[in-house]
């Protein structure tokens, strides 16, 4: 049936157009992230983990890998590097002995802040390249299509997630 709503060769420059697309938008994003959160000797993952942390509250190891879109070893080694310098707290539930959970620290929670309150001191390229969309209407780029994408590749419980994550972190800012 899928033979039929596309030919192979609409399907192959569809997906080489987005991975040229979501490569270069990425590659914006990487170097103003990093610039970022260089001066609290932090690395993507690990602030991405931090944020993850904050905004599930309580999250096993497991949700973390789900969320933050890494393999769950992935999301331990980085978890563990915050635990060892006291950004997370790992513990585990009586009724769930198998997971491991983390929490963020009140020095979690105030590197965050410091994190927030500095972000203005950075560099913006994507956020400087969605300007003039903005000023014609009236507000950043929503995505729509994107996030219904990616909402079929994750499924519904990864955007409600993410959605509330920004909820939160609109409250926090």
């Amino acid at each position: 049936m899928s033979e039929d709503l596309y030919s192979v060769k609409e399907a192959m420059i569809y997906s080489q157009r987005i991975a040229h697309l979501s490569k270069a938008l990425w590659k914006a994003v990487e170097k103003d992230w990093q610039a970022w959160i260089k001066p609290y000797d932090l690395n993507i993952n690990e602030h991405h983990v931090l944020c993850i942390a904050s905004n599930l509250q309580g999250a096993s190891i497991s949700d973390i890998a789900k969320f933050g879109v890494m393999h769950v070893s992935t999301a331990f080694n980085f978890s563990k590097n915050l635990e060892e310098r006291g950004l997370l707290s790992f513990s585990k539930r009586n009724d769930d002995k198998r997971n491991t959970y983390v929490e963020i620290t009140e020095k979690g929670n105030l590197l965050l802040k410091d994190l927030n309150d500095n972000y203005e001191k950075t560099q913006h390229t994507v956020v400087d390249g969605s300007l003039p969309l903005k000023e014609m209407y009236g507000k950043f780029p929503q995505y729509l299509e994107l996030l219904a994408v990616i909402r079929n590749i994750y499924g519904d419980d990864f955007m409600d997630i993410f959605e509330e994550s920004f909820r939160n972190m609109e409250k926090q800012l």
